[in-house]
């Protein structure tokens, strides 16, 4: 079925929005949770907190690439649950890696005047993606965005893991460079 279809569904408060919404997208939705999460149960419970968010979301909202706003409402999720167990617990995990690797490149929003600047920091970072070369841009948002492994970009691109983190790091520094550009204190 094809997204316009399931999103009409989810207008018309039909529960069949719910089963289209898993066959076409829920590999996809576990995926981007247990990249996050490392454990299935968990990524299984993000997937079906997302069904419900989708359900209670719509209406109002009416996506315009569904894809796109189920992995937002997964990621966020995920994030959600990594950060409430990383309170119980300091602890490391695969999310904490891309933190620390980004730590030294955004700025921190733990000051309110650093939590109204995230908009615009993030229209930046869109825009400094967008600049960039397609291949490094899509080697980014695989490792920080839906929290590939290394060994993941390596092998989605036919590259060394090594070639992989320099690149990557190469990418961050132009980020630094571009947002220290542009006023942020990092």
């Amino acid at each position: 079925m094809e997204d316009a279809a399931i999103i009409e569904l989810y207008w018309a408060r039909d529960q069949r929005a719910i089963g289209e919404t898993e066959a076409r997208y829920g590999a996809y939705l576990r995926r981007t949770a247990v990249n996050l999460l490392e454990l299935p149960e968990d990524a299984e419970e993000c997937v079906s907190d997302t069904y419900l968010a989708a359900w209670n979301a719509m209406p109002p909202e009416r996506p315009g690439i569904l894809r796109a706003f189920l992995g937002r409402i997964t990621r966020n999720l995920a994030l959600d649950r990594l950060k409430a167990a990383q309170t119980k617990k300091r602890g490391g995990g695969a999310a904490r890696v891309l933190f620390d690797e980004l730590a030294e490149v955004l700025p921190g929003g733990d000051t309110p005047e650093g939590a109204l600047d995230e908009k615009e920091l993030l229209r930046d970072i869109e825009a400094f993606l967008r600049a960039e070369p397609e291949r490094s841009r899509k080697m980014f948002l695989r490792r920080y965005w839906y929290a590939d492994s290394v060994k993941a970009v390596a092998s989605r691109y036919g590259m060394r893991e090594n070639s992989v983190s320099a690149q990557l790091a190469r990418t961050r520094g132009r980020l630094r460079k571009y947002l220290t550009e542009r006023g942020y204190a990092l």
